[in-house]
């Protein structure tokens, strides 16, 4: 099936989901705010301590219980088999901290209207806001992941996104935590799917304070995903 032809169709087509875990503070604003703009939200709520899934039902968005913390990966792979499951051709995942506005949604839609299978919200622009640290790690990991991809991205580390259901189907989504979001690029370049980016605005520039990014453990996740997504036959 292609893409819709018209906005409002698109809009249809799109789903939203949003991994959840312990951020019962801030998963009510960002649904409500994604509910402005379609129709259809899914909160994965991934095994969280706290009042996450309830508050977010509340908000008016679907959720999706895991009884334990299975990762980022694992709670979208969920999404994606729920919503292309149900007919959706494309998927918008939105962080839960607050980061990501839901506002900027449409900009994402917009470029997949323009013929992107993988759509990154990308966030290069403003890393001379970001923290030396996460500036840095942002740098040096999407410039590994372009080399592996054979394209040159200049943020692969941005969670929001844009997936259709036919990459979801050509590369899967098998890896269980944040590695999930960088093998896929790797996978989705190799196999010609075009991978196209637009700027965005983020309610904060650095996320390290939301984040549960562990930075050795998840880098070398990262780091293997990568390699096996680059030298597994395509």
């Amino acid at each position: 099936m292609g893409r819709p032809g018209t906005r409002g169709a698109m809009i249809q087509s799109v789903a939203v989901a949003i991994p959840a875990y312990d951020v019962g503070s801030s998963v009510a604003d960002v649904v409500q705010r994604a509910l402005n703009l379609v129709p259809n939200v899914l909160v994965v709520d991934d095994g969280s301590r706290d009042d996450t899934g309830i508050v977010a039902s509340r908000a008016g968005a679907e959720v999706i219980a895991q009884q334990q913390n299975l990762g980022k990966g694992a709670a979208l792979r969920l999404a994606f088999s729920v919503l292309f499951g149900r007919g959706f051709e494309a998927v918008v995942t939105v962080d839960a901290d607050g980061q990501h506005l839901p506002e900027e949604i449409p900009k994402l839609i917009e470029r997949w209207g323009q013929g992107g299978d993988l759509v990154l919200g990308a966030r290069d622009h403003l890393y001379a806001e970001m923290s030396r640290v996460r500036r840095a790690s942002n740098t040096l990991s999407s410039r590994a992941i372009s080399f592996f991809a054979g394209v040159d991205l200049r943020d692969c580390q941005t969670g929001f996104r844009l997936y259709t259901r036919k990459l979801i189907e050509t590369t899967g989504f098998p890896e269980p935590r944040f590695e999930a979001e960088s093998a896929v690029i790797v996978r989705a370049a190799r196999r010609g799917l075009p991978i196209l980016t637009v700027p965005v605005r983020l309610g904060f520039a650095d996320g390290l304070s939301t984040s549960h990014y562990r930075p050795v453990i998840d880098s070398l996740r990262i780091a293997s995903a990568v390699a096996r997504a680059r030298y597994a036959r395509p």
